[in-house]
């Protein structure tokens, strides 16, 4: 999926979470480092996720070293360009073969 649109990202993460998917992979593109709705969204369906970029944000401008998105992933694959996404991919299937601890 992919939009400019902050609410359609925010459906989007929601709509993950009613189909039960395993996981979310997100490029927030400049959304990472604005938007606090999207860290919420992602934090309120407790799915794993994991954010990616194409560059690396802390070798950018400033305003770009903090990242809303991080606050609600597991882990950030950052500078790799488009190979970034099947790291990320790689890393989701990695987790969900992990056991569960049992309460």
């Amino acid at each position: 999926f992919q939009s400019n649109h902050e609410g359609a990202l925010i459906d989007e993460v929601h709509r993950a979470y009613f189909e039960k998917a395993d996981g979310i992979i997100i490029n927030a593109g400049g959304y990472t480092h604005t938007s606090i709705a999207l860290m919420d969204a992602l934090l309120a369906v407790s799915l794993p996720v994991i954010e990616v970029h194409l560059t690396d944000p802390s070798r950018r401008e400033e305003f770009r070293h903090r990242s809303y998105v991080a606050m609600a992933a597991m882990g950030s694959v950052v500078g790799l360009g488009f190979t970034g996404y099947r790291r990320a991919m790689e890393l989701l299937l990695a987790m969900k073969k992990q056991p569960t601890a049992e309460p």
